[in-house]
């Protein structure tokens, strides 16, 4: 990969940190630990971003790497509780939905967007193509 894909690459994952992170902070997404989580790793991406631009080591790679992992996973895992959310939701409003029909209503409800969370799967996915044969771990081995 050349060094001006890395840097695009780690431009979109940036711009869609700070897009995130801002609408989380006006949605209020910090009634509980689990609402916290995603602005944590989104502020953790923003400061191993910088690191690993500045200080590219083997070790700086394999952290931010981590991170861009778990930016994947708290997106499933949103997906799953913003569903779960929904379910209970559409439940108390019609407690005689269930199958196709609850499923639908869930996963088109507005609040909370089912598939919302899916964007930080999809950023810790751009953060891992950016480390993709990085340079940093081409010299370790």
């Amino acid at each position: 990969m050349t060094d001006s894909a890395r840097r695009i690459l780690l431009g979109i994952l940036l711009l869609g940190v700070i897009g995130v992170s801002v609408e989380l902070l006006l949605l209020g997404h910090d009634e509980d630990v689990y609402q916290v989580i995603p602005l944590m790793l989104t502020a953790a991406t923003l400061v191993m971003s910088g690191v690993v631009t500045w200080r590219p080591t083997v070790g700086t790679v394999r952290l931010f790497q981590a991170v861009m992992i778990l930016m994947a996973i708290s997106g499933l895992v949103g997906m799953y509780l913003h569903f779960q959310v929904n379910i209970e939701f559409q439940l108390e409003m019609d407690p005689s939905l269930s199958g196709a029909s609850l499923y639908r209503k869930a996963i088109l409800a507005k609040t909370p967007p089912a598939l919302a969370p899916g964007t930080m799967m999809q950023l810790g996915l751009i953060g891992l193509a950016y480390t993709f044969r990085h340079p940093a771990t081409a010299r370790a081995g």
